[in-house]
């Protein structure tokens, strides 16, 4: 996390923790010849409204003012993880026990970059799926570019 990411997390978890929420991850960074600041709230019972960004966002906004730690022009976004969200902290892991995820590797396992299945366990380190035909992966978290929910329709 850089120095700004991580200002901006500790002034943005104090707001959304009066609003339900909780910060997932805060992402600064250049794209094309813009800058964007996106935190991304989660709440643990239901998903994210657009009012609960909107809530985090504008007293973010306000607080960002006061401190003002980024001396460029950005925007700032505040967002859901999403439907497809990336599972990043043991927490993350442990709610979606269960869930069907998407895996891709650094490098290929077996021939393959990329496989689907379900979280079977966790441990702090190495990840447990299984896929659809029975076989069981077992990979470091450290070995994977992601580990995602899947969107199945």
């Amino acid at each position: 996390m850089s120095k700004i990411e991580q200002i901006v997390y500790e002034l943005a978890v104090p707001i959304a923790v009066q609003f339900g929420c909780e910060v997932i991850e805060v992402e600064y960074k250049k794209e094309g010849s813009d800058y964007y600041l996106r935190v991304y709230i989660d709440k643990d019972e239901e998903s994210v409204g657009i009012d609960d960004c909107e809530k985090v966002s504008r007293a973010l906004d306000s607080e960002l003012d006061r401190v003002d730690p980024i001396k460029e022009a950005y925007m700032l976004e505040v967002c859901s993880p999403g439907i497809d969200r990336e599972l990043k902290r043991d927490k993350d892991f442990m709610r979606f026990m269960g869930r069907d995820v998407d895996v891709k590797f650094f490098a290929p396992r077996d021939g393959k970059k990329e496989f689907c299945g379900v979280l079977k366990d966790y441990d702090g380190k190495n990840i447990s799926v299984e896929t659809d035909d029975g076989q069981t992966i077992v990979y470091d978290k450290n070995d994977a570019v992601y580990t995602r929910l899947a969107v199945k329709f």
